[in-house]
């Protein structure tokens, strides 16, 4: 495992997940957020951001959590030979988002860049479970992402249980 692509539905813990998976084997985490966002939320100049995209992508070992855009996204999945998808129950998507919200009254989410506007990204995320979700996430993107994968590793946490597992199997 040297490049690992985390991925999945908003609130599902990826943030939380890469950074504890790149304390425990070491390798370098790039949250997608950090570099496709400025502080502020503003999104980065395109071409800035692929330039600091491709340049992960050609280092040695990174972990890159988030999606971007599908381009992006695909050629991530190239790249990656570690796919990790996170697929909590939905439930737990809700309650992750609204938590991060909560919480974020207090201190900057995990992944997040400084001064995110919070309640415009709450909004967007809770539209994109509820809408966007279910058409994307699901069990036919699972069975794609199997047969793109061949050489690669899959893994598919459906639990918070098999979240800690695996970070503690990486130890």
């Amino acid at each position: 495992m040297k490049k690992v692509a985390v991925f999945g539905k908003s609130g599902g813990g990826k943030s939380v997940f890469s950074k504890r998976l790149s304390e425990s084997t070491g390798i370098p985490l790039f949250p997608l957020d950090l570099i496709e966002y400025i502080d502020g939320g503003d999104k980065v100049p395109e071409n800035e951001f692929l330039e600091k995209y491709n340049e992960i992508l050609r280092k040695e070992s990174w972990i890159i959590d988030g999606f971007g855009t599908m381009d992006t996204f695909l050629e991530r999945l190239n790249h990656a030979d570690t796919l990790i998808y996170i697929d909590l129950p939905v439930r737990l998507h809700y309650w992750h988002v609204t938590k991060r919200f909560l919480l974020s009254l207090f201190v900057k989410p995990e992944g997040w860049p400084k001064r995110s506007p919070m309640i415009k990204s709450t909004y967007n995320c809770y539209i994109h479970l509820y809408r966007d979700a279910p058409k994307f996430w699901n069990s036919s993107f699972l069975s794609r992402i199997n047969n793109i994968s061949h050489d690669k590793n899959v893994i598919h946490i459906k639990s918070k249980h098999e979240f800690s597992q695996f970070i503690e199997s990486c130890t």
